[in-house]
């Protein structure tokens, strides 16, 4: 080992030990976000259920062993393997017709779900306008957060924040030690970092995606539940009612009354969040009980280019094409796909992306079976 090298060991040690009980000495240790990062961080159970729903499964598979992928013919499962890929899963008609787990990793594997968690917290907000806890999407989130009526949010409304429209200041980047996504990722007061949150433009001007919207959402939907937690209304009105396989579990920012990262952090399998796709796949019915209204599935999925909103995203869901499909990422390559027209359902789960464009696979395996 290089001096050079001894001298950074040790700065990294030295500093460490300076400031393990705070937000930069996290950073420094565990920086960058990784698959493992479900065991650092304290979090509330979620709890399968006696039922257990199931897909079926088959060993004649509709999918290619090889794919032809751009110019290039390859081996499927090379592709995926390759590209950091640990999960893989394709469901169509209700059937799983691939699926493969690799780097060790197999069906009872526990994944985070990093940003994937924002589309759960849209379901859960559309959950909480069903049950009456939240009256519109219109309301100004002042309602639910009045603390930042002194940071000038009056006009904040619910829907710009699930539209990423409200024009937050706020630093996207996982890079910075100092900046607002490190503090909400690896820091231990989520409440406070968001009573500091302000504004650099107008609500409804612009489409920016930064995961602070959808913590604000989260403040939102945890005043409006009161005592209850936000993991127990995900277990309440999802996990259980979708007869999950496997207990799960959503990160929070300290173990004493502790605030889930509704940003990220939904911990879980591969076939679990499968389940997820497969809800909204049937427009928010569940072997014919309605979990979640057929509107807002509807209206979480479609386009919409009004009030500065993307017509790449609706609702805290990615809209990859004009086809009608929709999908939820997390920052390391982690989706669930849902292609309606098809009766399609992907999930992809990895250490990172790899070099694929996830979304053009998604739309070509969706194809399968070619004539």
């Amino acid at each position: 080992m290089t001096r050079f090298k001894y001298c950074k060991v040790g700065f990294i040690i030295i500093v460490s030990l300076l400031f393990s009980s705070c937000k930069f000495g996290r950073f420094v240790v565990y920086n960058f976000a990784d698959i493992k990062d479900y065991k650092k961080f304290p979090s509330r159970p979620l709890t399968s259920n006696q039922t257990k729903f199931k897909f079926n499964s088959t060993l004649k598979g509709i999918f290619p062993d090889t794919l032809k992928y751009g110019s290039r013919s390859l081996s499927f499962d090379k592709l995926l393997e390759d590209n950091k890929t640990v999960a893989f899963l394709i469901i169509k008609n209700d059937t799983i017709q691939y699926e493969k787990y690799f780097k060790g990793y197999n069906q009872e594997s526990i994944i985070p779900s990093f940003s994937m968690a924002k589309s759960v917290t849209s379901i859960l907000i559309g959950c909480a306008i069903e049950d009456g806890l939240i009256k519109s999407i219109d309301e100004p989130i002042t309602n639910y957060i009045p603390e930042l009526k002194k940071n000038g949010f009056e006009k904040v409304t619910i829907k710009h924040l699930l539209q990423m429209t409200s024009g937050l200041k706020f630093s996207e980047s996982y890079f910075d030690p100092f900046g607002e996504a490190a503090s909400f990722y690896y820091g231990r007061n989520l409440k406070r970092e968001v009573s500091k949150l302000g504004l650099k433009r107008t609500p409804g001007e612009k489409f920016e995606y930064v995961s602070g919207n959808t913590q604000l959402l989260g403040s939102v939907l945890q005043s409006a539940l009161k005592e209850k937690t936000i993991t127990q209304y995900f277990q309440q009105k999802l996990w259980t009612p979708l007869e999950m396989e496997y207990d799960a579990s959503w990160s929070i920012d300290k173990k004493s009354d502790g605030t889930e990262k509704t940003f990220c952090c939904i911990n879980a399998r591969a076939r679990d969040f499968a389940k997820i796709g497969r809800l909204y796949l049937n427009k928010g019915n569940w072997n014919g009980k309605q979990i979640v209204s057929k509107k807002w599935v509807e209206e979480s999925t479609k386009i919409d280019v009004t009030e500065g909103s993307d017509e790449g995203y609706q609702y805290q869901w990615w809209l990859p094409s004009v086809n009608g499909d929709f999908m939820a990422e997390g920052i390391l390559g982690q989706f669930i796909y849902v292609n309606p027209s098809k009766n399609i359902i992907i999930v992809r789960m990895g250490k990172n992306y790899g070099n694929v464009n996830w979304s053009d696979l998604f739309s070509l395996l969706a194809k399968y079976p070619q004539k």
